[in-house]
């Protein structure tokens, strides 16, 4: 089976299928480069209460040593073969990949296949792995944008959600390591697994990498995801912290990735926060007042919805006076909609950009995993542009009451912001 992919990038897409697991292909043999991703519900979300940061320091554990290979030897067997492997948890999955030539294939299924089914996590290498990982939540939270949004994510959305899904300082020094090699067990199963694949790959390989990597794996599902709470902040928090510049983190909840009004919702937000120099929160903070470099939101998905965050920062002394722009501009985009040439502006950068996230088989294979993960259709892509071009201006502004509500806006400000 294929589908039609927009113009600018003309490949079809194969669905293929092994071990029952349903995989999207991207064939190209135009450059010798192979990109396979993955994704399967859970990541930091299935961490145990008090043990944060499980499933992220096991991905990273998969690659120190497997098999008969020491965590040096196994790093030397990617590097001599040009081979990337890496996995990662976020907040709600459980992902990973690799990259490799042609040739290559091969060695990169064998050591894909040996991390994920009998990752050693030896005792020095965990020690060591942790110490990095405890090094890497610290300095988060030395800036003000780190410590603004722990605290954002934490108060938004209270729960697993809500935590680092890297876990913090105190919660990683005390993981056990038995917690940490019980997370493949717990994490890898084929229900909700999607998979994709891009480059000088045919459907054949493809079905024995499929067979190779997941053929092992038990039918069922991960457990389920914990329920995503309701958005819970609003107003202003203050995180006090001395530095010469305060760091906001704001947003309120956004729409469900399946909501028919998702595309237009995105057009919205790049009118407002995502259009660079063009967005009007640029131009009203940073070109008309220079308040700040510069401010940015939109939205990211949780758990099958979204939030919409973003980012600003600047004097302490001028923050208040930047959070009540961000708050007029908030509120004149949903009383208003954007204007008949925003439009026009938005739909075109989108359409004309689209190609463009096509230069890599590592962008076509992390854009196809993300149209499987929402439950897109195949020709979802195909029909974007014309799906834009039929958004007029007054569906617009009906979606932009529906979706900014500024009396809902969460905001959390690190360092010693004056006025608030």
């Amino acid at each position: 089976m294929s589908g039609t992919i927009p113009s600018g990038f003309t490949l079809p897409v194969q669905v293929v299928e092994a071990a029952g697991v349903t995989a999207w292909l991207a064939e190209d043999h135009a450059v010798p480069v192979i990109s396979f991703s993955f994704s399967v519900p859970g990541g930091a979300s299935l961490d145990p209460e008090g043990r944060e940061g499980a499933a992220a320091l096991a991905a990273a554990l998969l690659t120190e040593g497997a098999g008969d290979l020491t965590a040096s030897a196994f790093q030397d067997a990617l590097r001599d073969a040009a081979i990337s492997v890496s996995f990662s948890a976020d907040r709600d999955e459980f992902s990973g990949n690799f990259r490799c030539l042609t040739d290559a294939l091969p060695d990169a299924t064998r050591l894909a296949r040996m991390a994920l089914s009998a990752p050693r996590m030896e005792a020095p290498d965990v020690e060591r792995v942790r110490a990095r990982a405890i090094a890497g939540a610290r300095q988060v939270l030395e800036s003000p944008r780190g410590q603004a949004g722990r605290v954002f994510w934490a108060s938004a959305l209270p729960g697993p959600f809500g935590h680092p899904p890297g876990g913090t300082a105190e919660s990683i020094a005390t993981l056990p390591a038995e917690v940490l090699r019980g997370v493949p067990a717990r994490q890898f199963r084929r229900g909700g697994l999607c998979v994709a694949a891009s480059g000088a790959i045919t459907a054949s390989q493809l079905r024995d990498v499929l067979l190779a990597l997941f053929g092992d794996w038990p039918a069922e599902a991960p457990a389920a995801l914990p329920a995503l709470p309701p958005f819970a902040a609003r107003g202003v928090r203050v995180v006090g912290m001395d530095s010469p510049q305060s760091s906001a983190v704001f947003g309120h909840a956004g729409l469900a990735v399946d909501d028919p009004d998702w595309e237009a919702a995105g057009v919205v937000m790049r009118v407002l926060a995502g259009g660079g120099f063009s967005s009007r929160l640029m131009n009203a903070v940073r070109v008309e007042r220079g308040l700040a470099y510069g401010i940015n939101a939109g939205p990211e998905p949780v758990a099958g919805r979204s939030v919409i965050v973003g980012s600003v920062a600047t004097e302490n002394a001028r923050m208040a006076e930047t959070l009540a722009v961000l708050r007029a501009e908030w509120a004149r985009m949903a009383g208003t909609g954007p204007t008949e040439d925003e439009r026009e502006e938005a739909i075109a950068y989108l359409t004309g950009s689209q190609p463009l996230s096509f230069t890599s088989t590592r962008q076509v294979a992390g854009i196809l995993l993300a149209l499987q993960r929402n439950k897109r259709p195949l020709d979802w892509l195909a029909n974007r542009p014309a799906r834009l071009a039929a958004l007029s201006r007054d569906r617009l502004a009906e979606v932009a009451a529906r979706l900014l509500r500024p009396e809902d806006l969460a905001v959390t400000v690190a360092g010693r912001p004056e006025g608030l």
